[in-house]
């Protein structure tokens, strides 16, 4: 029953991104709120469900996108396996390990991106690509990081009832 809470707020954060988020530009950067859900909901404690979500967030985000899905299902994955690897690590500021992961995150994803768009005969000059795209992209990406972060906590303790603190 846990694991069916997934695909609405899956499907509402990708309708949210194409609709919305990758609307409000900063230079040429927008934002990657379901790259930043994931991170979220990776960080949660006692959630076992993150990678269920990585990928079928990327194959449903490369639905949408120019971009082939296993490029974004490979980049969330990497997302979900460092928000792990930093739960344990640092668990003890998890926003702290938030703002890694989003700022590791976005790069990882957007270098993703921009190696594929490459391969495919896209030639984006790196200094462009890094000063108009992946750091405004970023900096909306730490700005989404607290509230969803907030909605991804209440969201695990209503689906994890055994987070709740006493």
């Amino acid at each position: 029953m846990r694991n069916l809470i997934a695909f609405p707020v899956i499907v509402l954060a990708v309708i949210l991104q194409s609709a919305v988020v990758s609307r409000l530009t900063l230079l040429s950067g927008f934002g990657d709120l379901p790259m930043v859900m994931l991170a979220a909901w990776a960080l949660q404690d006692n959630v076992d469900s993150a990678w269920h979500w990585a990928v079928a967030t990327g194959i449903l985000v490369g639905f949408v996108s120019g971009i082939p899905w296993a490029v974004y299902a490979l980049g969330y994955v990497l997302v979900v396996a460092m928000a792990k690897v930093l739960r344990m690590r640092v668990w003890q500021a998890p926003l702290l390990a938030m703002f890694s992961v989003t700022f590791l995150g976005t790069v990882l994803v957007s270098v993703l991106s921009l190696a594929v768009l490459r391969v495919f005969g896209v030639a984006i000059p790196l200094q462009d690509a890094f000063g108009l795209l992946i750091l405004p992209g970023v900096l909306l990406n730490l700005l989404l990081a607290i509230p969803v972060y907030a909605v991804m906590r209440d969201l695990a303790h209503w689906a994890y009832p055994s987070l709740e603190v006493e």
